[in-house]
């Protein structure tokens, strides 16, 4: 019976390095999973359904479906913002400039 080779961990990345930019893009995929995941939460915990949401929106069954499944980032900030509204929540815009953070929208705020 042989037995089996035994290699450094150190020569197994070597041969294959880390892909930064893959691995960048799993991490912001999973991140938003877990966002949709947190709104799917909160709609059950409320005891609303899908298709009820749905018909609070004004919009279909699978756009919700589509929205809780991690569809987060191509979904508008006007859906987002009626998904959240539908379940009893605010919606408060900031936009981030390095160090600076400007709030664009606020719960409440009166339009001018």
């Amino acid at each position: 019976m042989n037995k089996p080779k035994t290699v450094a961990w150190g020569d197994v990345r070597a041969k294959r390095p880390v892909n930064d930019a893959a691995v960048a893009d799993h991490i912001a995929r999973m991140e938003s999973e877990e966002r949709a995941y947190r709104l799917r939460e909160i709609r059950e915990e409320q005891g609303v359904t899908q298709k009820e949401l749905a018909e609070r929106m004004d919009l279909t069954q699978p756009t919700i479906s589509a929205l809780e499944s991690g569809d987060l980032d191509r979904s508008g900030l006007a859906t987002l913002k009626a998904y959240v509204e539908a379940l009893g929540g605010t919606v408060e815009v900031t936009a981030t400039f390095g160090n600076r953070r400007l709030v664009l929208s606020r719960p409440g705020a009166e339009p001018r």
